[in-house]
């Protein structure tokens, strides 16, 4: 008996987790997540990528840059101001607030540091500028149905993107 094997438009469940340049797990997910390979699914191209022909059980360790992850540090991201300016809701780090500009363009920032009567937020992802690695066990696979391709999903995951 043949195994299946991930390949274009078939629905993969993955367990994983990421690690950071430190060696420190940043996520872990262990109860299986579904996307569809190949199918603009959100998954990292680099992942994908080292994802296909596997088979269940099988596991494997990617790396990536920076550039091919979670962008580089971009310090204009990250704004400081006196704690009194913010309102007290957003008092305590970890607090998320979305900010707008003029040209309608929203984005979120997270703060990341209260000290010294300043308070931080940040836009960029906490991984943003530092090289991770991708522990990935593969769980499952088995057809797409046409409506998950399109989605790029399957039906019965939860899995948005691949970070």
């Amino acid at each position: 008996m043949s195994k299946d094997k991930i390949s274009k438009n078939k629905a993969v469940y993955i367990t994983y987790s990421i690690v950071d340049e430190h060696g420190q797990v940043f996520e872990q997910m262990d109860m299986p997540v579904g996307y569809i390979h190949r199918a603009n699914s959100g998954i990292f191209e680099k992942v994908e990528n080292a994802l296909e022909g596997l088979t269940i059980g099988d596991r494997v360790e990617v790396t990536l840059t920076p550039e091919e992850g979670f962008g580089p540090y971009q310090p204009e991201l990250s704004f400081t101001d006196d704690i009194d300016n913010v309102p007290p809701e957003f008092r305590f780090v970890g607090a998320e607030v979305e900010f707008t500009n003029d040209r309608e363009e929203s984005m979120m920032f997270k703060v990341t540091r209260i000290a010294n009567g300043k308070l931080t937020v940040d836009g960029n992802h906490p991984m943003a500028g530092q090289s991770v690695t991708f522990v990935v066990t593969v769980a499952a696979i088995r057809a797409a149905e046409a409506a998950e391709i399109a989605n790029g999903r399957p039906a019965d995951s939860n899995f948005t993107t691949l970070h």
